[in-house]
């Protein structure tokens, strides 16, 4: 392989910000594996963000990269996984794995897609020190006859369209929207761009703790908050809450050591006996993801109440770490269910992926 802009690279990182700013672009936020592909003919790398080639667990993308960009290129964009009208991250991470033939076999069956949305190199000329918009207009060129699973990410200078596609688009399963200033560089692992993500609030019950990986016996430091919310009469496990401070991390330990006592009721106890049943529903439970990490945890009886911050719902889970927002101690464990979860409006991701064919 032979570019102007060799593998690896960073990806260009976005910093969160509240409102939508005026910068003169904004696009759709995808929820899948930022991915910035090499190709240099029938040579394809497909670089990750932390810059290690996924490029064997997605072969059908592959051919269908060489079918569809210049013949020497590089492109920044997202790998998903339509399933129907939706992405779905679930289906999307099961594609990392280490056997060959299972690979093939979800190639078949949940094919993937790439959504371009910035170009770092074409042909022989290096584009990362060209302005945004150059980048833009020339992936348009690049990708104007492109077909399914290769698409372009629609954009609009309209800040009353881009809010209204924040509004509407989570109801496909994307995290939010993306603003690019024009006039910027491609600056690899540097948060120059912005990204407007949906915030929510839930009350949960605190059901356990794991430890910080820096605990020591002498001093214990709380890592993350395990959450519930209860379906019925089961408190299933919905996800973590962490980023706490150093202090604070040991005075949790101690306002928590007397709700680990006369725990032999826990609704969690029982996991050993049904996470095969249920492996996305249980504390603790191994995964390709966390292989090697330490996932047991402190139970603690279910009575404390807690608000937390989250982004959006990956089936019955928080999509990403909860952040603590208070305790509740007017509030009773048991009021704390999945339907005071907001849900948001369908959309069908079809009408989203067509607007970027329009352009």
């Amino acid at each position: 392989m032979d570019l102007p802009v060799m593998p690896p690279v960073s990806p260009m990182l976005a910093k969160s910000v509240k409102e939508i700013p005026d910068v003169g672009h904004v696009e759709p936020k995808w929820d899948g594996f930022r991915t910035i592909v090499f190709r240099d003919g029938d040579e394809v790398e497909l670089g990750s963000r932390n810059e290690k080639p996924m490029t064997r667990y997605f072969p059908e993308l592959v051919e269908a990269l060489k079918a569809n960009l210049p013949p020497r290129c590089v492109v920044d964009g997202e790998i998903v996984v339509i399933a129907g009208d939706r992405l779905e991250f679930e289906v999307l991470q099961q594609r990392i794995h280490p056997a060959a033939s299972r690979i093939a076999k979800l190639a078949q069956e949940t094919p993937a897609s790439f959504i371009a949305f910035d170009l770092l190199a074409l042909g022989d000329d290096d584009l990362m020190e060209a302005a945004f918009e150059r980048r833009r207009a020339l992936l348009e060129t690049a990708l104007a006859d492109a077909t399914d699973p290769i698409f372009l990410t629609p954009r609009t200078n309209d800040l009353a369209v881009a809010q209204n596609w924040f509004t509407r688009f989570e109801g496909a399963g994307l995290d939010g929207v993306v603003a690019k200033p024009l006039d910027g560089t491609y600056q690899p692992d540097k948060r120059t761009m912005f990204k407007i993500k949906h915030e929510r609030t839930a009350d949960c019950v605190v059901a356990g703790y794991r430890l910080h990986k820096t605990s020591t016996p002498d001093k214990p430091l709380l890592g993350s908050l395990l959450l519930g919310l209860y379906d019925g009469d089961r408190l299933q496990h919905v996800g973590v809450a962490a980023s706490f401070t150093a202090a604070r991390r040991a005075e949790l330990i101690d306002e928590l050591e007397p709700l680990t006592h006369d725990v032999e009721d826990h609704p969690w106890l029982e996991w050993k006996e049904w996470v095969i049943a249920n492996p996305d529903r249980v504390p603790g439970t191994q995964s390709r993801w966390s292989q090697g990490k330490d996932l047991s945890f402190v139970p603690v009886r279910p009575e404390l109440v807690v608000e937390v911050a989250y982004e959006h719902m990956q089936g019955s889970r928080f999509r990403h770490t909860a952040r603590f927002r208070r305790w509740r101690p007017d509030r009773d464990p048991r009021s704390c269910t999945y339907e005071q979860l907001e849900q948001p409006v369908d959309f069908s991701l079809a009408d989203i992926l067509q607007d970027g064919r329009g352009q």
